[in-house]
């Protein structure tokens, strides 16, 4: 007989493309990536996605002991699930009807999320506005439609409501790359852009959620390492055609443009090329 797997921590999402959060699973056997499982959150028990899995037990996850995951989902489990999923969209038509109704200047509602038991929802909203809101009114006409409910409002960033928003991205995409894979948002610079020689107007480095699109950072370590062997840009350099300044870096080719006098630019492969030092005007590699 074979034996079963465990697999001592899982990484486990609650949404199609929802941030990954990681649990002890030491006492459950043989689960596989696709499994669904109950856990244990802080907002109370929730149905989640196995995405990770991990056979160390050392990893060092959030900084906070890991909650067990408490069962493998059931087929009553998913059933419930979907059935609280349906009824969602009622909760949230309601509460952006009173929204618009009590004038919540800059609060956008996005949407609505049931607990696993259904005795808990979260209301989703942005805050376009930079004061803080008082939502006390709204979660009270909306804790009165559903007095069986724990209501709870939830505020999001701006990437989380272009993610449950969705659309097609700028490069053409059907959907955009937080709506299809993104697990989680890093932190992006305008130094990104400005390393890859992308253009710094707004329209082209900003995505539909007013920040700088994520995919700025895809290739911006494979940039950084070449731009850190390339010479900078106005460098006077030896080619083999004379000397001259660097006028432009092509990072991912680790090519060169050369403006050299009385012949004009050039482009040259990285070790076609040497450092031309001002002090000695002696050459170095």
């Amino acid at each position: 007989m074979t034996d079963q797997i465990v697999y001592p921590i899982v990484g486990v999402s609650f949404g199609p493309v929802g941030k990954i959060y990681h649990f002890d699973s030491n006492h459950i056997s043989d689960l596989h990536k696709g499994d669904y499982v109950i856990v244990e959150t802080s907002r109370g028990l929730q149905i989640g996605k196995v995405i990770e899995l991990f056979a160390n037990p050392v990893i060092q996850t959030e900084g906070e002991p890991r909650k067990p995951v408490m069962r493998k989902a059931t087929p009553r489990d998913l059933m419930l699930r979907k059935y609280w999923e349906t009824r969602e969209d009622e909760v949230f038509q309601f509460a952006l009807t009173r929204s618009k109704g009590l004038n919540l200047e800059g609060v956008k509602i996005v949407g609505a999320e049931y607990s696993f038991d259904g005795s808990r929802i979260a209301i989703l909203f942005s805050n376009e506005a930079e004061e803080k809101l008082d939502l006390k009114v709204l979660r009270k006409d909306v804790q009165r439609k559903y007095n069986s409910l724990n209501i709870e409002m939830r505020q999001i960033g701006p990437r989380d409501v272009a993610k449950i928003m969705g659309g097609m991205g700028a490069c053409g995409l059907e959907k955009r790359c937080c709506s299809m894979y993104l697990t989680d948002f890093k932190s992006i610079s305008i130094r990104m852009a400005k390393n890859q020689g992308i253009s710094l107007t707004p329209t082209e480095i900003t995505g539909m959620c007013g920040r700088l699109r994520c995919c700025l950072d895809y290739e911006h370590d494979q940039y950084v390492e070449s731009l850190g062997r390339l010479p900078k840009k106005n460098k006077k350099v030896i080619t083999p055609l004379g000397k001259g300044k660097v006028i432009g870096l092509n990072p991912l080719r680790e090519r060169v443009m050369v403006d050299i006098q009385e012949i004009g630019p050039r482009e040259f492969d990285l070790d076609q090329i040497t450092i031309y030092v001002e002090d000695n005007e002696s050459p170095r590699g």
